[in-house]
């Protein structure tokens, strides 16, 4: 009896050359610099990972709602969006919260009609944060994770 070998070694070049596809779990993201974030969630898109709001997700992080299409990404019940104006680093404008009409309004651009829905329900975005949690105006915006991955 002779074995082929082919299959076995066939299988083992598919497990090194596939692609490694992890998921994103975002559990306390306070935002930063909004280029940052687009480049992070551009790369994210581009391989076609999944993202899982675990926890808070505010400022610059919610640009995932905008850039990964959002039947990759969901929210499980300790999931909260947090949403405010752009502002200049505070480093360049002496310490003070300096708002940004134009990074204000590139960051509306992103997001998705279910995001400017809601902001457009609760008086859009304005210097301070506006929060929505886990319930049924967060499902309004993004649908809730399956059970598995809480």
């Amino acid at each position: 009896m002779r074995l082929s070998l082919l299959p076995l070694l066939t299988s083992l070049v598919v497990l090194f050359v596939a692609p490694a596809h992890a998921d994103l779990r975002i559990t306390r993201d306070h935002g930063g610099y909004v280029e940052e974030y687009k480049a992070k969630y551009e790369r994210i898109r581009d391989r076609r990972e999944r993202v899982i709001i675990d926890g808070i997700c505010n400022s610059a992080c919610t640009l995932v709602l905008g850039i990964v299409p959002l039947n990759k990404v969901c929210v499980t019940p300790r999931a909260s969006l947090g949403f405010h104006q752009a502002y200049y680093d505070k480093s360049f404008t002496f310490g003070m919260k300096v708002i940004s009409q134009e990074g204000t309004s590139d960051l509306m651009s992103y997001y998705p009609a279910t995001v400017k829905s809601w902001l457009a329900r609760n008086g859009g975005l304005t210097p301070e944060m506006k929060k929505v949690k886990n319930g049924m105006e967060l499902w309004k915006i993004i649908d809730p994770c399956p059970e598995e991955f809480f």
